[in-house]
């Protein structure tokens, strides 16, 4: 693992893994904000890469009171999850780990649960 950021093996294609985050995110009320498709995009100027797509995702309620007490949190918030696939063909789903997250910004520890949703949603989706 590398610093600050936790990482999980999924049972499922990148594009079904995604399907699967969007579908949770929408029955939790949770904001998708942008799926960013790296590979499609890499594709639609002629470069290869393999499936790589990332959900931005967040709720107010729980992302401001971060914001507040440290603003440069605004740099890591709304969350992430990174979906990818590996050149042997398996699937990983990255996020930011809540508590490197709280040592990078300085905001009170327990704001760091307010972030726990990330490995919640990866862990169910990763199935």
């Amino acid at each position: 693992m590398h610093e600050g950021i936790q990482t999980l093996a999924s049972n499922y294609s990148v594009d079904e893994t995604v399907a699967r985050l969007q579908a949770m995110l929408q029955e939790k009320g949770i904001k998708l904000f942008a799926l960013v498709d790296h590979s499609g995009e890499a594709a639609a100027v002629g470069l290869t890469m393999r499936p790589t797509k990332l959900l931005i995702f967040g709720s107010p309620k729980a992302g401001t009171p971060i914001m507040v007490a440290a603003p440069s949190a605004a740099l890591d918030l709304p969350l992430k999850i990174l979906v990818a696939e590996t050149e042997s063909g398996k699937t990983l789903l990255f996020w930011n780990d809540p508590e490197w997250l709280q040592e990078r910004h300085y905001f009170p520890p327990e704001l760091s649960a307010n972030l726990a949703a990330a490995g919640l949603f990866a862990e169910a989706a990763a199935g």
